[in-house]
């Protein structure tokens, strides 16, 4: 896996700013919030298109539990199927409902621009199909098999994909993950464990003016527990809660309140016990229930000596082209928790650089999109 010491004529590929710019905003434009999945089933259309352009077989698979379909693309390669190969592992959903190109519009602003999951993850999966692209253009032989994964509920801990990372994986020698970019370029080498909750109280209900004093309001209950959560937080293992809905009528005491809470450690043993510490929690009255259900969960992922025989590798090849990358274990998690936690040589944060992730200030910085390019055609085609 060392890089060759002759420089690799992949590094020296024509990419161009403004070709990934004029292919990339298609797919920003198509929206594709995880709960909608005709909307993600969309944006696998593009995809698919795109890459059944340059050839690869296409496979979609259906989507269960409600979400969208999932792509998985191979390149035609001497060796076959069966030889272990590059899975380039992405997702297309997003956390911004469809809607969001009203507040948010794919707009160009000096060296940046913005859109919907243009940063998360849409930015850096492109990157890697024009990466591919110009590699085959070229007529440059990749020695190992290459292979796109496009999934489809990321964004929510992938609750009905993570069979299919997993088994795609096995057949893989290396992962890569084109998330985003760190804040100083850098890339992610393992990440935090991630655990999920959701939470149910259930109180009395009564008329809120005439006989308030019957009630018993779950949002009450609820409120109360989100403090005592939050303030659970150490060092070592956070709790946050992140969605909440409560009541009917505002005229009414609320007899149900649902709140989802996210717990997440650097270490395994630290977010089980923060799991047991979760699944203990009791109501703080007998006249309300309260009910903690565990969620998707995602193993810590650390780095061992696989995957720093991978950064190494790329951060050769970055060097190369004329730029250095950090690298560091990350908080937030990916599908790269998955497949670094099954001992797969797994490179992260390969994407774009940019900031504002999930938020209506997501964007992406044009200076970084031919840098990353080469460095992932650089990666598939010296990988062996």
């Amino acid at each position: 896996m060392d890089a060759a010491t002759a420089r690799h004529p992949a590094l020296d590929l024509p990419f161009d700013a403004e070709a990934i710019l004029a292919g990339l905003k298609p797919w920003v434009e198509c929206e594709s919030p995880t709960f909608d999945a005709a909307a993600v089933n969309r944006m696998m259309d593009l995809a698919s298109r795109e890459l059944a352009l340059l050839g690869a077989r296409i496979d979609r698979i259906p989507g269960r539990m409600g979400f969208g379909d999932c792509v998985r693309a191979r390149f035609p390669h001497p060796a076959g199927d069966a030889v272990p190969g590059i899975l380039v592992m992405a997702h297309l959903d997003t956390v911004h409902p469809v809607g969001t190109l009203a507040k948010l519009p794919w707009r160009r602003d000096g060296g940046t621009v913005r859109g919907p999951g243009i940063f998360d993850m849409k930015g850096g999966t492109y990157l890697s199909v024009e990466a591919i692209r110009r590699i085959l253009a070229a007529g440059i032989a990749t020695p190992l098999p290459v292979t796109f994964l496009l999934t489809s509920d990321e964004e929510i801990g992938s609750p009905s994909t993570r069979d299919l990372i997993e088994a795609e994986a096995s057949r893989s020698r290396y992962v890569l993950v084109p998330e985003p970019a760190r804040p100083d370029g850098g890339v992610v080498t393992g990440r935090y464990a991630i655990a999920r909750f959701n939470l149910r109280t259930t109180g009395r209900p009564s008329h809120a003016g005439a006989t308030l004093g019957e009630g018993r309001s779950a949002i009450r209950e609820m409120c109360r527990q989100v403090l005592a959560i939050e303030a659970m937080t150490t060092e070592d293992c956070t709790f946050s809660a992140g969605v909440f809905h409560g009541g009917t009528w505002v005229n009414c005491v609320p007899t149900h309140c649902d709140a989802e809470v996210l717990s997440m450690a650097k270490r395994q043993a630290d977010l089980d016990s923060g799991v047991e510490r979760m699944l203990a929690l009791t109501s703080s009255t007998n006249e309300v229930l309260l009910e903690v259900k565990r969620g998707v969960t995602r193993p810590v992922w650390e780095p061992d000596g696989g995957v720093m025989a991978l950064y190494d590798h790329a951060r050769g090849l970055a060097r190369s082209l004329g730029f250095d990358i950090s690298h560091q274990s990350s908080g937030g998690g990916s599908d790269g928790n998955f497949t670094g936690a099954m001992g797969i040589p797994t490179l992260d944060g390969l994407g774009v650089g940019g900031a504002g992730a999930h938020t209506l200030d997501e964007h992406i910085a044009i200076g970084t999109l031919v840098p990353r390019a080469k460095l992932m055609a650089g990666l598939l085609s010296t990988l062996s």
